[in-house]
């Protein structure tokens, strides 16, 4: 018997794993001490009262004879599918078929999961810095390679996203097979606009790529030539798969509901991607409960839809409270416009896992190191808007204190 030994070759835990356990260890040895976390992206406001709503109807509905529902249909219900066409495509011009969205438990789950249907020798391009899932899923699947001496895998092709390019990624200049793109970015909370984001579509139908785009944080862009959906661009059904989330959207990281979007366009080697996925899905997936889709719907009803912008707003004012609140401080921040994420250089020549240490130890703030999301990471750190309004002007208030100039 052998293992997959790629998996020996990541770091023994996930980098928010990490987190949570010197939280932990802390919290164990100061008892007495209030820590407030704008760390992991996880939300704190509830969910919606029509979510709630919906999902007190679904289960009175599975404890009825004549409305149960047994296993769901393998890509989505169709009420749901419909509610995310209308709302989050045609509304936007944007033409999508019912049987390319393909609902699922999230979209950390499909961007990891979305590498099935790859073969292992493919050239993948990533941001730097970027979310540790796309990274840590190909070494898993044995296409990174081997960890160099710079903390970067020796097969991938390296997108870095700094402060003298504004924290987009440069076009390679060779060619790559996948590439994974955040818009708005996690970590970095900054947005691509249309334009650019079409050079990257122009790029790989010249190429034959893929793009795998993130769109989890697009609900929270608020500047209108930043597009909220890769299919807004010519040509993208032909090179590009889109992910989708509630979990910030509509509060679902507890939940759990998102969905993955492949055109019937997108065909390689003469192979239908579409087909591909709806194939992996049917074995590997046994679709999302009836309860938790019934919820999701109700997110595109009229008032659903009104209860869910008011929460976006209380996170966006919250990303501004910190972003405002550490620029009067004399940090240099970025990010937190179209994004729940607000992004700063470390002070004082810190490492990033130092200023993490210093925060938690200092003024009990818990954010996230730069540098866990990649080597171009390191000397920035991560706060998100997802706590309260209470304490996220607490802990800028901590902050600030100790810094202002």
């Amino acid at each position: 018997m052998k293992i997959n030994d790629n998996y020996l070759k990541l770091k023994s835990s996930y980098l928010f794993s990490t987190i949570a356990k010197k939280v932990k260890a802390y919290e164990a040895e100061n008892p007495d001490k209030s820590i407030i976390r704008l760390g992991i992206g996880d939300v704190t406001r509830p969910l919606a009262p029509e979510v709630i709503k919906a999902l007190h109807g679904a289960v009175d509905e599975m404890g009825n004879e004549e409305t149960f529902q047994g296993y769901p249909p393998e890509y989505g219900q169709e009420f749901l599918l419909n509610a995310i066409n209308d709302f989050d495509f045609k509304r936007r011009g944007v033409q999508i078929d019912n049987d390319e969205i393909f609902v699922s438990d999230g979209a950390k789950s499909d961007t990891g999961n979305i590498g099935d249907i790859f073969a292992v020798d493919n050239v993948v391009a990533l941001c730097d810095p970027i979310y540790p899932v796309y990274v840590d899923t190909n070494v898993m699947a044995g296409r990174a390679g081997d960890i160099l001496e710079s903390g970067r895998w020796s097969k991938f092709v390296y997108l870095p996203c700094l402060e003298e390019n504004n924290f987009l990624p440069e076009i390679p200049k060779e060619k790559v097979d996948l590439i994974y793109l955040c818009f708005p970015n996690n970590p970095t909370g900054m947005a691509i606009t249309k334009d650019e984001l079409q050079k990257w579509v122009d790029y790989a139908n010249e190429n034959e790529s893929i793009i795998l785009f993130d769109a989890a944080y697009e609900s929270f862009i608020t500047e209108e030539n930043v597009p909220h959906s890769i299919f807004e661009c010519d040509g993208a059904k032909t090179c590009a798969i889109e992910f989708r989330s509630f979990s910030k959207t509509a509060g679902f990281t507890g939940v759990r509901c998102g969905y993955t979007v492949i055109p019937k366009e997108l065909v390689r080697d003469g192979v239908s991607l579409n087909n591909l996925w709806a194939r992996r899905q049917a074995t590997k997936f046994n679709g999302v409960s009836y309860i938790t889709q019934k919820a999701a719907a109700a997110v595109y009803s009229e008032e659903g839809r009104k209860q869910v912008e008011d929460t976006i707003k209380y996170y966006l004012n919250n990303a501004s409270v910190i972003k405002e609140g550490l620029n009067k401080a004399g940090f240099t921040t970025f990010g937190g416009v179209n994004s729940p994420y607000v992004w700063l250089k470390t002070p004082d020549n810190m490492t990033s896992w130092e200023f993490f240490d210093y925060l938690l130890e200092e003024v009990q703030i818990v954010g996230t190191p730069g540098s866990g999301f990649g080597p171009a990471g390191e000397g920035y750190f991560r706060l998100t808007a997802f706590g309260s309004a209470e304490n996220t002007v607490k802990a800028i208030e901590r902050i600030t204190k100790r810094f202002k100039k």
